[in-house]
């Protein structure tokens, strides 16, 4: 399965489609505006400049509404309920929009001719899109369930609710890598499906074509089940665990796959244009703050350079996406000795080692002004779980395994941990904090990231940083 190909073809047919009917509809226009422009045959005017424009740009502006839908963000695997109603919402926004901006400055000889051009255009632009997404997604469904496409899925489990989970996940197309041994019970899976226990899952995961991991266990205490599911969020993959009512998450995010309910153990609330809208606005925003922002930049690069010897900028190894280690970047607070150790420490309130200038800049978190480069980079966003040193998650996960699942998110600038607790300066601390990231990771919605970005504004400028 190849998702970037599959991507392209949705994109590509969606700009075929919307260039076919804007061709349609300006042959339409022509006909309900008699003599439109003062053009005297259909051919001129489909060959004049303002039309030909349109034809380039039209289908531009579309694939960017498309984008913004998160429409492109799952190429396979696609509820066709869901593409209906997808296709339905963009296609009227779309077609409001480029009526009002283009289409009404026609003048045609009477209001009804506005409403006719309006539903064709809807018309033509809705129906023949779905169309052809709908071919496309179906096409891939039948090669999936013929497995010829297949996404890898490695059964956490080796007995009964396994053997049903490989069943249910077969008969959606999916390509079942092998089971992996879990609890005291006698496997039922077959032997050479078998892959060892999971003491032998890292090994396993690194050597063997894996896309998800799929917790399925027999009777087991919910204490072991939790604690198994806790140590599959290492391997940054999603993960997930078919709902039944022995299932201590039974509440949890259910996703239904073709009529199979499965606990999405991995996934956030974060819609996809949500996500689409938030990384477009990470990049933005970026641009503005490092163009607008430059002669503080400037500045406070001098003042760092004569505050104390040492490079302006500091930079440390942070880990982020997916578990992906990355430079993270900040001015530097601190005397350039100050990281001399064999292991990291923390910074406290009344740290010694941060220089007079320093502990202004932390105060007013100017210091973290640098990142914007790591979020134009793509490293980070503006809002999001701050990123730790592995020194640091190591410590962490013996007690809070859960916090790996921070890592299916891009860390942020700011967070609501910084926000609402402000920085750690022990392990323990920076657990009561993860509540905070945690509760944002399962609240996740563009309305959340706004509150945070006005708290850490008010924040900044009353200097209620450390």
């Amino acid at each position: 399965m190849n998702r970037r190909r599959q991507t392209l073809v949705y994109v590509l047919s969606d700009f075929a489609v919307a260039s076919l009917v804007w061709l349609l509809l300006n042959m339409l226009r022509y006909v309900e505006v008699a003599q439109y422009g003062g053009f005297d045959t259909l051919a001129r005017y489909l060959a004049s400049s303002q039309v030909l424009k349109g034809q380039l740009l039209i289908p531009f502006c579309w694939l960017t509404l498309y984008y913004f839908s998160g429409y492109y963000n799952i190429p396979f695997g696609k509820s066709r309920i869901w593409e209906l109603f997808g296709t339905f919402v963009c296609v009227a926004v779309g077609v409001i929009f480029i009526f009002f901006a283009v289409v009404l400055n026609d003048l045609p000889p009477s209001f009804d001719i506005y409403l006719r051009i309006f539903f064709s255009y809807w018309a033509m632009q809705f129906f023949l899109t779905y169309a052809v997404r709908c071919s496309i997604t179906l096409h891939a469904l039948r090669r999936m369930r013929r497995g010829e496409w297949a996404l890898n899925a490695l059964i956490i489990g080796a007995g009964r609710q396994a053997l049903q989970a490989k069943k249910d996940l077969t008969e959606l197309g999916y390509r079942i890598t092998g089971f992996v041994r879990i609890g005291a019970g006698t496997p039922t899976a077959p032997e050479d499906e078998l892959l060892g226990s999971l003491d032998d899952l890292p090994q396993r995961v690194a050597t063997c074509p894996v896309d998800e991991l799929v917790l399925a266990p027999d009777a087991m205490p919910d204490t072991e089940i939790i604690r198994i599911l806790y140590s599959l969020y290492h391997y940054s993959l999603p993960v997930k665990i078919r709902a039944g009512k022995n299932n201590p998450l039974a509440r949890g995010r259910v996703k239904t796959i073709h009529g199979i309910p499965f606990i999405e153990v991995t996934a956030n609330n974060f819609s996809e244009a949500g996500k689409n809208i938030k990384q477009a606005m990470d990049k933005a925003v970026s641009v503005l703050v490092l163009t607008l922002l430059s002669p503080m930049y400037v500045y406070i690069a001098f003042r760092v350079k004569r505050s104390s010897p040492g490079p302006v900028f500091f930079s440390q190894e942070r880990i982020g996406y997916r578990g992906r280690p990355f430079t993270i970047y900040k001015f530097r607070t601190m005397y350039a000795d100050a990281e001399g150790r064999q292991e990291p420490l923390l910074t406290g309130r009344d740290d010694p080692r941060v220089t007079p200038f320093g502990r202004f800049l932390r105060k007013y978190r100017l210091d973290e002004f640098p990142q914007f480069w790591n979020v134009l980079k793509g490293d980070m966003s503006l809002v999001g779980p701050r990123p730790e040193q592995r020194y640091y998650i190591e410590q962490i996960v013996r007690k809070a395994p859960y916090y790996y699942l921070l890592h299916n998110v891009r860390p942020g600038i700011t967070s609501w941990g910084m926000v609402k607790y402000g920085y750690a300066d022990t392990v323990d601390k920076m657990i009561e904090r993860l509540d905070y990231d945690i509760m944002y990771y399962e609240n996740m919605s563009l309305s959340l990231d706004l509150t945070i970005l006005a708290y850490t504004v008010k924040i900044v400028f009353t200097g209620k940083g450390v």
